[in-house]
């Protein structure tokens, strides 16, 4: 008998609207707006050949690669990694788009607050679980909540993950993370206004330029975190192969057996 299982989709849409690369722009060819093309490409048939007098679909977007849900590569952090060459989104090894998840719940840290190797530990004790090599670790702030209800909350309410808890995450042998926040880091307003007040160059960026030191690749952007268990599930990510790109967009998913 075939196991039961619930496919969970944790990606956000791409749409029209918002601001800078939240968004994009689409150009909607309709149907009736696409009879010109069919005719020319069909040389010979006239409207009225076709179905109700109907075309194809079209869609072309304009949009930045870090719109909607997408996955951050190493080359988007820094040009080099440990001395060697970043890889960019095209060369990602797809054994490591998917695995076993775990969520971690950091939805008790306050917006603006960082996210240090002790609260990893300590939800990761919480759960009663160890990290495996190539696990995929996605971190649940909450932020989701309010996409398309306040996006200035969206942009600037969520707790981040700093330098130190990243590179915690990487010596554990994880390869790919993923919040449900916009940033892996804490709100950039967040971190600019400490650098201000104490002049410490490592607040800038920090959980991206962990990056510099150990390989790993990011989802930002992801929804419906709090619909999975902590962990006993499989997460499927393969991003767009963009030739040289730091990032791709990407549709994750989840399976969870009941």
């Amino acid at each position: 008998m075939a196991k039961k299982v619930r496919v969970i989709d944790l990606s956000l849409e791409i749409r029209e609207g918002l601001p800078g690369v939240l968004g994009a722009q689409i150009k909607y060819l309709t149907h009736k707006d696409s009879v010109p093309e069919m005719l020319a490409s069909w040389p010979g048939i006239k409207p009225e050949d076709l179905p109700g007098g109907f075309g194809w679909s079209s869609e072309t977007l304009t949009l930045n690669t870090h719109s909607g849900t997408h996955m951050d590569s190493p080359y988007h952090y820094y040009p080099t990694m440990a001395g060697e060459k970043s890889r960019t989104i095209d060369e990602m090894p797809l054994e490591w788009a998917y695995g076993p998840g775990v969520v971690l719940d950091m939805r008790h840290k306050k917006p603006g607050e960082v996210i240090m190797p002790a609260d990893v530990q300590s939800m990761l004790k919480k759960m009663k679980y160890t990290l495996k090599p190539l696990d995929i670790v996605l971190v649940m702030t909450g932020a989701d909540k309010h996409w398309g209800v306040d996006i200035r909350k969206y942009v600037n309410d969520y707790a981040g993950m700093g330098r130190e808890a990243t590179l915690w995450l990487i010596k554990q042998g994880i390869k790919l993370v993923g919040t449900d926040a916009v940033g892996w880091d804490r709100p950039f307003a967040v971190q600019a206004k400490e650098f201000r007040e104490t002049g410490d160059k490592n607040l800038i960026w920090e959980g991206h330029f962990a990056g510099i030191e150990g390989e790993y690749y990011q989802m930002e952007k992801l929804t419906s975190l709090d619909k999975l268990p902590p962990h006993g599930f499989m997460v499927y990510c393969f991003p767009i192969k963009i030739f040289k790109a730091g990032a791709a967009w990407v549709r994750p998913i989840a399976i969870v057996e009941e």
